[in-house]
């Protein structure tokens, strides 16, 4: 192509996982100084586009052409303060996938500009955790923060693990020190404080749904509680494990009519875009709290049933903004400012709401 006189070369390139960003970080490294502009399409090319600096473009691209992996000129330059980034930006980003519903990208980003960083935060939708180990390490990803289906699989391949999160077995957090990478855990102490602002948990009966990370960080979580605690889960196997971490007993889903008083919901059943779902029916609903980790929407049908079913209800907002704020101040050693993550939390959340009223 420079060969034929072209004075910049665009190579737009399909890419399915993470890693297939990687080729075109070492073509940039290669023709380093010459005019370029290198494109991952797709979700997983996202990096390609924001961090246009590090791949050494000359330009990059922004529209609303979601199938391909654009992203809107406004959220390149305000989510993620495109103009600002320069090749030295440190790198941070949600890992999970799907992640398209989650306001960790402007919580982090709301953070980083409020401290003034120079720092920005991506969804890392990885295809399984060595996708985002290869992808990470070649970015020089700072710190992460992991969501569903990655929290027990990226523990395995840490360098090193907190104390808490060796307990829970399951990591939601990372981040990069000295070449090593190091997994924690701020699920459990962030789950406790709305819960215990509503009910004082002694002798109560606490059903956990779910038996993956989150429950897992639950489960642990509730040991100094003196409630009874049971895991319920489709698979026993899995329900039996997460049991075990924190002494509790386990059980097939659903749990029956009368066997609880707090009602835990850990499983991504109800979450954006599929809100009509619920992990529970309504004629199950007999206890008198329900606390659904689900943030977005912020109400849920679990919820909305269980409030009309008598339960108080709580959403998952205030546990997602104070494990994010603990999150951020690990990785960075500051504090973000008060409010900052939630309110950057609610209003992408409403946007998430008028974007469904919208759809016909």
């Amino acid at each position: 192509m420079r060969a034929a006189g072209a004075g910049v070369v665009k190579i737009a390139a399909k890419t399915s996982k993470l890693s297939d960003c990687l080729p075109l970080i070492d073509l940039a490294r290669r023709v380093s100084g010459e005019p370029t502009v290198l494109i991952g399409m797709g979700e997983c090319g996202l990096a390609t586009r924001v961090l246009a600096k590090k791949f050494g473009a000359a330009w990059t691209y922004a529209g609303d052409q979601q199938q391909v992996g654009q992203i809107t000129a406004s959220d390149l330059l305000d989510r993620y303060r495109f103009r600002s980034l320069t090749e030295q930006t440190d790198l941070y980003g949600l890992v999970g996938r799907p992640i398209s519903h989650s306001v960790s990208p402007v919580m982090h980003n709301a953070a980083f500009a409020a401290t003034h960083l120079d720092a920005v935060y991506l969804p890392f939708p990885a295809a399984d955790a060595d996708d985002f180990v290869a992808f990470g390490r070649a970015l020089g990803v700072k710190g992460a923060s992991i969501t569903i289906p990655f929290k027990v699989s990226l523990f395995d391949v840490m360098d090193e693990v907190y104390a808490v999160a060796r307990r829970i077995g399951a990591i939601n957090t990372m981040k990069a020190h000295d070449g090593r990478w190091i997994g924690g855990n701020t699920d459990a102490a962030a789950f406790l404080a709305p819960l215990r602002d509503q009910v004082d948990l002694r002798g109560k009966r606490i059903a956990v749904l779910g038996a993956g990370g989150a429950a897992r960080a639950v489960a642990v979580a509730l040991t100094s509680s003196d409630a009874s605690v049971t895991v319920y889960a489709r698979d026993t196997l899995k329900a039996r494990e997460v049991a075990m971490t924190a002494s509790a007993g386990s059980a097939v889903m659903p749990p029956a009519p009368n066997t609880w008083d707090v009602l835990i919901n850990c499983t991504p059943v109800g979450m954006y875009p599929k809100n009509n779902e619920t992990p529970l029916d309504a004629s199950l609903l007999t206890g008198s709290l329900v606390y659904d980790l689900v943030y977005n929407p912020t109400v849920t049908k679990l919820m909305r049933e269980a409030t009309v079913a008598g339960c108080e209800a709580i959403g998952g907002l205030e546990m997602l903004v104070a494990q994010a704020q603990e999150q951020f101040e690990w990785w960075t050693g500051t504090k973000p400012p008060a409010g900052v993550m939630r309110e950057a939390a609610l209003k992408r959340l409403a946007e998430f709401m008028r974007n469904e009223d919208h759809v016909v």
